[in-house]
Parts: structure tokens; C-alpha cells; sequence
């Protein structure tokens, strides 16, 4: 089993690399496709909300089907359709194929997102330790890889379908070669029998399913809140340096390269953090340190200030996504896919809407000024990770009492 459980491990981490790499690759050529499709900006921020709503559809599909087939069916079954439908972005020849590209991958894409992200809160339990950061970390890793095979494809002169064929086509192998390796459903937690049933009234688990869905629901809301801040800074840190701070486009570009490697070296080191400290301190403290670095975005006038609240912005975020996911997960093995699904799928919509909502907000503010919000929702989420205490507590009283006997 342990040896399995190892591999099970390696393939997670091997998805979430295939998920990254996959979108990394439609990010990178962007710039191609709306230059042979002929759209605007504009246009292009129309067609972004329809990958962001296939991937909403997807994700809400995806939930409930991880936990009726299991993973090792869904997880690979997710990675297939989105390897496949790769492609379809770089074939679109008008605004209206594009939509239907985007809708497409968007739907593929979230079912894989959910469906992995469901098997890794299994193999954290059978591990018995946080795992989940790590997952989150190799996903950057992904779209490290992509931005690499991409500029080595645009310098090799390849156009973007070819481009997305080949690297849809090598995640497609990968999504299949990988599936052995997950855990069956049989072995997933929750799954088992139902040797804890018996001591318990019949009532109980009715009761304990609403509590768990609105505790769910808090964690969707503070997923929600912590996506729009990273969505923001994906969009607005370099701008902030250049408009605010009169940066040179080559130095602005560093602003959002800073967070990111923040976040990524985050999660690298969170797992460890989490067994030591607990989700609840990761998640407050995380919070904190974010409110703390983009606060001193907002107000410092200096260069090196920008740089450093983008670095503890980046920091601070880091461990938060994780532990909300592993929580739902967690906190009730049996729906593990939906309740990651419903906090995935309301976190989306945060990614999404947070650079519109700076955006509309730099029409009564300055740029700088409207990062303000990004505190108020980063103090909130502080003030709300006790939820992740009621979690943590609700689960030690379940394992306790199956073991009891």
C-alpha cells in the first residue's frame, strides 16, 4: 500500500502539472491567436468570460461524477478532453469559433481542475499529513513549462495550432499513461464501509450533511475572496508599476514575476508549515501577511516597496486556495468532488471578476488606491479562517469516534 499510495502521489503531482501546462499553453499564444482571428482587446476580455463560464459548467460537473465513478476514472477522463480540446483555440478562424473553442476548454479544464484537486484531498488522507500545497505548487510549475515550450515554438516558427496540437496530443499520452496510478475508488476515503454508521442515530447523518454543506458554503465564500486577489494581481501588478510608479515597461514586468515566484516558493514550503501549525494559522496568518503586502503596495511611493508588498502579497496568498480545498474536501470524504467543486467553482468566479472589479474601480480612484479593496477582503478572510477550526475539530471527532471501538 505504500508503494501505491507513492505512486498515487506522483501521479497527482503529475496532473497538476498536465492542468498548468495545458493552460499556460493557450495563455502563451494569446497574443497569436487574437492577432489572426482580428479582435480587439476588448473583445478578447468578452471571450475570456466564456472560458472562465465553460470552466464553472465543468467544475459543477465534475464534483459530483469524482465521487460516483471515483477518481481514477474521472481524473484521466478530464485530462484526455482537455489535452484534445487544446486544439480547438488554435484552429478558430473568427470570433464565433473562438467562442466555442474557449467554452470548450474552459468546460475540459475545469473538470480536470476539480477532479484532481478531489483525489489529492484522498491520497492527503491516506497520508495523514498536508500534501495539498505541493499539488498547488507543481500546477505553477505547469505554466512555467508552457511559457519555455512556447517561446521554443515561436522561435522554431511553428504557428499556434501546430503549437497547441503538439503539446495537446503529449498531454493526452500523459492523462492516460498516468491513470494506473490513482487510487481506486474502492480505496478512496469514504468509500469504505460503513463500520462507524452503526453507533450513530439515524437522524445524524441528515443533521451532519447541512452542517457540513454551510460550512462548505464559507469556505466557497473565502475561496472567493482569496481568487479575486490573485486574479488582481495577475493583471494589475505590472500595470501598477508602470502607471503609478512610472516604471519602465522591462522593470513593470518584474512586479507580477515577484508574486508569482512568492506564491510558488510559498506552497512549496506550507505543507510543512500546516503540520506544524495547523491550516487555521496558515490560512489567518497567510491572510494577514497578504493584507500587510498589498497594503504597503497601495500607500509606499517607493520602488522597492512596490516589489516587496507584491512579494508578501504573493507570499501570503500562497497556502490559503490549498487549505480552503483540503477542507472541503475533508469534510466529508463521501462528497469530497462537490464540495471541492462548489469552492473551486465560487474561487473561479473570484479569479475571474477580480481585475474587472479594479478595473471598474480605477474610474473613481487611482490604481493604487483601489488595491485597498484587496486588504479589506484579505483581513476578512483572516478574520473568517476560524471556519477551518470547526473543520479541523468536526474530523478529529469523526476519526475518533470510528476508531473508538
Amino acid at each position: 500500500m505504500d508503494r501505491s499510495l507513492r505512486a498515487a502521489r506522483v501521479a497527482t503531482y503529475i496532473y497538476f502539472v498536465l492542468c498548468g501546462t495545458l493552460m499556460g499553453t493557450w495563455v502563451v499564444h494569446i497574443p497569436a491567436i487574437e492577432d489572426r482571428v482580428g479582435i480587439s482587446h476588448a473583445t478578447l476580455g468578452g471571450l475570456l468570460v466564456l472560458l472562465g463560464l465553460g470552466a464553472f459548467i465543468g467544475m459543477q460537473v465534475a464534483g459530483p461524477l469524482t465521487d460516483r465513478l471515483g477518481s481514477r476514472i474521472v481524473v484521466p477522463a478530464g485530462g484526455t478532453l482537455c489535452g484534445a480540446a487544446l486544439i480547438l483555440p488554435g484552429l478558430a478562424q473568427d470570433p464565433w469559433t473562438l467562442a466555442g473553442a474557449l467554452l470548450v476548454f474552459g468546460f475540459c479544464n475545469g473538470c480536470l481542475d476539480v477532479s484532481m484537486n478531489a483525489h489529492a484531498v484522498h491520497v492527503e488522507k491516506a497520508y495523514g499529513r498536508p500534501v495539498m500545497s505541493g499539488f498547488h505548487a507543481t500546477f505553477s510549475v505547469g505554466g512555467v513549462l508552457a511559457s519555455l515550450v512556447g517561446a521554443g515554438a515561436a522561435s522554431a516558427g511553428l504557428n499556434p495550432a501546430a503549437g497547441m496540437a503538439a503539446m495537446g496530443a503529449v498531454g493526452v499520452v500523459i492523462a492516460l499513461a498516468s491513470a494506473r496510478a490513482l487510487l481506486p475508488a474502492a480505496e478512496s476515503p469514504g468509500s469504505g464501509s460503513g463500520s462507524g454508521s452503526a453507533t450513530e442515530p439515524e437522524a445524524a447523518p441528515s443533521v451532519k450533511r447541512r452542517s457540513t454543506t454551510g460550512r462548505v458554503w464559507l469556505l466557497a465564500v473565502l475561496a472567493l475572496m482569496v481568487m479575486l486577489c490573485e486574479g488582481a494581481a495577475n493583471d494589475w501588478s505590472a500595470l501598477h508599476l508602470k502607471d503609478v510608479l512610472g516604471a519602465p515597461a522591462s522593470t513593470a514586468a518584474f512586479a507580477y514575476g515577484t508574486f508569482a515566484a512568492a506564491m510558488t516558493l510559498g506552497r512549496l514550503l506550507a505543507d510543512r508549515l500546516v503540520a506544524r501549525f495547523g491550516s487555521m494559522a496558515i490560512l489567518r496568518y497567510g491572510a494577514a501577511t497578504a493584507a500587510a503586502g498589498i497594503t504597503l503596495v497601495a500607500l509606499g511611493p517607493w520602488m522597492w516597496a512596490a516589489f516587496t508588498g507584491w512579494a508578501l502579497f504573493g507570499l501570503g496568498l500562497s497556502g490559503c486556495v490549498p487549505q480552503l480545498f483540503s477542507a472541503a474536501g475533508h469534510a466529508d470524504p463521501a462528497a469530497a468532488g462537490a464540495n471541492v467543486s462548489r469552492v473551486a467553482g465560487l474561487g473561479y468566479v473570484g479569479m475571474l471578476a477580480g481585475p474587472a472589479v479594479i478595473g471598474w474601480l480605477t474610474h473613481l480612484v487611482a490604481l493604487n488606491h483601489a488595491f485597498v479593496l484587496l486588504t479589506l477582503l484579505c483581513v476578512t478572510t483572516a478574520v473568517g479562517a476560524r471556519v477551518l477550526h470547526t473543520e479541523a475539530g468536526h474530523t478529529r471527532q469523526s476519526e475518533t469516534a470510528r476508531s473508538g471501538h
